[in-house]
């Protein structure tokens, strides 16, 4: 590491039980979180690391099949992982929810138990509902002690976080709807009145979860560039909209030993934008800085090497 900047070592201390990893497309949230997943691995905790991008990545970063279903990585002692795209979501959705929808809805209509589950499925926000649910599952089941979630591009990210809210407006008016409908069929009741109360107080569940600073915490990443740093901003600014607690900022790809014209340039050129982030962010964020590095990261060796930059060696050199 360079300059005053501190590694990720609090972490190593943290009770809380899972750790997103968040920012622009293409600053480093797979390699840095893959290896603070490694890292907690290694230290003896039971870890699962999830990504929720649509172009996941984890199987190349591991050099190994992981797939939709939580995998130990071969070579890594408690180390799972798992690259859960939207159709995987949608059909856990299904299997888990599918029953009692179609109860529900067969006191009102006559149709397939396909199409009932698939038209109720549509409703805004059910998959990202689905995504921090499962997600609150597994920490429940306490099967790990530490979760590291690799989530989708930071757009998609505070989409994601917003839509319990979203899903609950929406729960809000179906009562009216489904009290209208009864009224139609001459009914003395219908079960959807108790599953949307079901869903509102899993609603509630996971916005209380993943708000609390106990639980969850937030690790940026970004790269000292014009949009990388901008984006930044927003991103942080749109995640304290939604109550999630940030406290550590990852400065990837900073150049450092400049031994070319080339990379002198594109030195000076990172330097307005790293103390750009200092002056706004050293006060109130953990900074870590992490080099540019001249080869791919990818297996177990490489992300051993990527873990020390960022956790430091263990012998006292984390700060320059």
């Amino acid at each position: 590491m360079i300059d005053d900047d501190m590694t990720l070592e609090k972490l190593d201390q943290t009770e809380q039980r899972v750790l997103m990893f968040g920012g622009k497309g293409g600053v480093g949230k797979t390699t840095t979180s893959a290896a603070t997943a490694l890292h907690y691995a290694a230290s003896g905790r039971r870890t699962l690391i999830i990504t929720s991008d649509y172009t996941p990545s984890l199987s190349d970063i591991f050099e190994a099949e992981i797939g939709a279903q939580e995998k130990a990585v071969p070579g890594v002692d408690r180390l799972s992982a798992l690259e859960i795209d939207p159709d995987e979501v949608m059909h856990r959705w299904k299997e888990k929810f599918g029953p009692e929808v179609y109860e529900a809805a067969s006191a009102l209509v006559d149709l397939p138990y396909d199409e009932v589950v698939d038209y109720v499925a549509m409703a805004p926000g059910i998959q990202e509902e689905f995504m921090l649910d499962y997600i609150l599952e597994r920490v429940r089941e306490e099967r790990y002690d530490m979760i590291v979630w690799d989530t989708a591009p930071a757009g998609d990210t505070l989409r994601l976080l917003d839509l319990p809210r979203r899903f609950i407006e929406h729960l809000r008016t179906a009562p009216r709807v489904y009290m209208e409908v009864r009224d139609t069929f001459n009914l003395s009741r219908t079960p959807f009145t108790d599953l949307i109360e079901s869903w509102k107080e899993l609603a509630r569940e996971v916005t209380q979860f993943f708000t609390d600073p106990t639980n969850v915490g937030f690790v940026l990443v970004t790269i000292p560039e014009a949009l990388g740093v901008y984006q930044t901003r927003r991103v942080k600014q749109g995640l304290e909209g939604h109550g999630i607690d940030v406290q550590h900022l990852i400065i990837n790809n900073v150049i450092v030993n400049a031994e070319c014209d080339f990379l002198r340039q594109r030195r000076e050129m990172q330097q307005p934008y790293i103390q750009m982030l200092r002056d706004e962010y050293g006060d109130t964020l953990e900074l870590t800085k992490v080099p540019l590095l001249p080869y791919e990261i990818k297996g177990i060796d490489r992300l051993r090497e990527m873990e020390s930059k960022l956790f430091g060696d263990g012998t006292g050199a984390a700060r320059a």
